[in-house]
């Protein structure tokens, strides 16, 4: 009977412990999930693990803003910032030209420059940093990116007009100490990743010292192999290589933190004709070469001091400081720029009473432009502007169902004078299920003429300023409704929205007055507009299958002469399905993603031109991807552009490049077929304290 007993209290141990490791909890955000599991020895030990949404869209946030977690960077290839948005239906991602590679970005149907690139919260890709700054931004070195669109906070300047993206890099404190990722594709592209986080001192408790820790971002790519699949003499994709090293410094001790960062990026790209002899010969001045040279250091600096926790009273100052410089050559042009920017942001911020936070602060920036084009001669497009600017945020929350944020900016510009930046959020959920967002707001930029628009170089195209030019200027509206339907005890999330950006002034090329000619001109006076519906539903289907489908619809009419006109190049619709299941234990991952990419219209052909079309139609895309998981290493194999659509004639009379019909500037969609990639990580796991 003794024996008897034992049996049954260890049986009841065993079937108590099988019923904890079963139980898991729901955080009311909606976003993870904690099983709580206890050790098959003892009870005094539990351990929790969890699972994060790769997708994330804030739920008592004011503003709308969706966050992209480093799961999600890992669904695709991901070489850059660049490639990390395939698989999100809020912002575009194209090549800007035929022949330099450079990518740009849609949000809200706009091109990229009106939206504010952030690194950190200081400034990232802006001025000349623009045509390749989303490459110098690697995918593994990427803790997140916050994607809010609308108006965003004024805490960070003015110049958001459809949206902000802020990319978090790794954190030393806790990325691992080593980590690795080798990427190789079918056109020889291949890079390679080294990352580590290190701690530098741990005091103990009581301990006087600071806690430090260190941490180290190296990138290297090599594109060695020339490519022309549509044998139009032009390579495909330019032949080149980038270096990239970064190195930050995060300081805690009491209630003060310090973050300090610097990179450096050197890059070279060679393409045009040549078929492989760019690297290896002297230009041959009889064929059309493009070389790009860019040698870029930045850096800033982070101080932060809590002054009062229990009223959370605090202040921040940032300093940034960037050094920009390229050359670079298109057939006969010739284009050479710095740039110098330094930035001040100093910010006090309290909350004198539960629920109502005030932060205030001024901001400095300062760009210095030394550039020259030079085409049958050389026009300096030098310049400065020094903009300093005070600035004001009220943000009110009302238990969970009212969030309200309202800003207002006053700066003054050497080059522009005083102008202000009012916006204001506000977050209403009147239940649990609904979520009513709606924004209004202002946003300003200075126009950068040829940074704005690099890819008319790479044409025969010449360039007219119509009339002096002024800043930019654009009102944001929008409203959105969110939908959390519980099903089965998994949630259904849809997203339904609209923004409308008018612009009260904006700076844009006319590529369709003369087809030999491009005419930058000021909208001031006329109509210029866009309008975007969307609306996105996502669930985790069963346990480890996530699904999100996405439709959208863009109308951008710009004013040409004395019509209003559909702006060309610009998708009039787009529609996305991706979906990602994890087997248990996470052992193996498979991701998918098709787009469905609407068609446009082209600037007015050239009656002479036979390979000139009025429009083009809507093609699809398909990407998947494998990944297979062990306890330190994955490896991962996918592929992308699988329908293997390619734009016909994506270079304009590629065979007579300096003749007066060159053009390689109407691209609208991929202009290299199918290609697989296959790529390896591994990391040394950082040990627990």
């Amino acid at each position: 009977m003794k024996d008897l007993r034992v049996y049954i209290i260890l049986a009841a141990v065993v079937v108590s412990q099988m019923a904890i490791r079963a139980q898991e909890a729901v955080v009311k955000e909606g976003t993870d999930s904690v099983s709580v599991s206890a050790s098959d020895l003892t009870l005094q030990e539990v351990n929790v693990s969890g699972r994060r949404a790769s997708t994330v869209k804030s739920r008592t946030s004011a503003f709308d803003t969706q966050r992209l977690n480093s799961s999600e960077l890992c669904k695709a290839a991901c070489c850059n910032l660049s490639e990390s948005f395939e698989t999100n239906a809020s912002v575009d991602v194209a090549y800007s030209d035929a022949v330099t590679g450079a990518k740009q970005i849609r949000l809200l149907g706009l091109s990229g420059t009106y939206v504010q690139l952030l690194t950190e919260n200081t400034p990232g890709i802006r001025g000349l940093a623009q045509q390749f700054g989303m490459e110098y931004i690697p995918g593994p070195w990427m803790e997140s990116i916050q994607i809010s669109k609308g108006t965003a906070s004024v805490l960070n300047g003015y110049e958001s007009s459809t949206g902000q993206i802020n990319i978090e890099y790794l954190k030393p404190k806790v990325q691992d100490p080593i980590a690795v990722n080798l990427m190789v594709n079918t056109e020889a592209h291949s890079e390679v990743n080294l990352t580590g986080g290190w701690q530098v001192t741990r005091p103990q408790e009581d301990s006087e010292k600071a806690d430090v820790s260190t941490g180290i971002l190296a990138h290297a790519q090599l594109m060695p192999i020339s490519m022309d699949h549509n044998k139009d003499g032009f390579l495909d994709m330019p032949m080149g290589y980038n270096a990239n090293l970064l190195n930050r410094w995060d300081i805690f001790k009491g209630r003060y933190t310090g973050r300090i960062l610097v990179r450096g990026i050197y890059d070279e790209r060679k393409a045009g004709q040549g078929a492989g002899n760019l690297f290896r010969h002297k230009a041959d001045e009889a064929l059309y070469g493009i070389a790009l040279s860019t040698k870029r250091i930045e850096g800033f600096m982070k101080n932060g001091y809590v002054i009062d926790p229990e009223r959370e009273m605090s202040i921040g100052i940032i300093t940034a400081l960037s050094y920009h410089n390229q050359q670079n050559r298109y057939g006969k042009r010739q284009w050479n720029a710095a740039q110098t920017n330094a930035y001040l942001n100093a910010m006090f911020q309290m909350e004198p009473a539960e629920g109502h936070k005030i932060t205030t602060g001024l901001s400095v920036n300062y760009d210095r432009y030394n550039e020259q084009l030079s085409v049958a001669g050389t026009e300096d497009l030098s310049r400065q502007e020094l903009t300093p600017g005070i600035f004001a945020e009220y943000s009110y929350h009302a238990l969970e169902q009212l969030t309200l944020v309202a800003g207002m900016r006053a700066d003054y510009s050497t080059q522009w004078g005083v102008f202000f930046t009012p916006r204001v959020n506000v977050r209403y959920s009147p239940f649990e299920w609904w979520t009513l967002r709606a924004s209004a707001g202002m946003g300003y930029r200075s126009p950068n003429l040829i940074a704005d628009n690099t890819a008319m170089l790479a044409s025969s195209r010449q360039l007219f300023v119509v009339e002096g030019i002024k800043q930019e200027r654009a009102v944001n509206t929008g409203i959105v409704t969110t939908f959390h339907i519980p099903i089965s005890g998994r949630e259904l999330q849809i997203t339904g929205e609209y923004y409308y950006t008018h612009f009260l002034n904006c700076v844009f090329t006319d590529f369709d007055t003369d087809p030999h000619a491009v005419y930058i001109r000021n909208s001031y006076g006329t109509r210029n507009y866009s309008h975007t519906w969307q609306i996105e539903a996502s669930m985790e289907v069963l346990r480890g299958w996530t699904m999100t489908a996405a439709f959208r619809e863009t109308d951008v009419m710009q004013t040409i002469g004395d019509r209003l006109r559909q702006r060309p190049l610009t998708p009039r619709f787009k529609g996305l399905i991706t979906t990602s299941y994890i087997t248990p234990l996470r052992r193996w991952q498979f991701d998918a993603t098709v787009q469905f990419n609407g068609g446009g219209r082209m600037p007015d052909p050239d009656k002479e031109n036979p390979l000139w079309n009025a429009t083009y139609k809507w093609y699809p895309q398909l990407m998947a991807q494998i990944t297979k998981y062990w306890r330190t290493c994955s490896l991962y194999l996918g592929a992308e552009n699988m329908t293997n659509f390619r734009q016909t004639n994506p270079v304009i009379a590629a065979s007579e490049p300096f003749g007066t019909d060159f053009d390689a500037s109407m691209v609208y969609g991929p202009v290299s077929g199918w290609k697989i990639y296959l790529g390896f990580r591994w990391n040394l796991a950082k040990k627990e304290d």
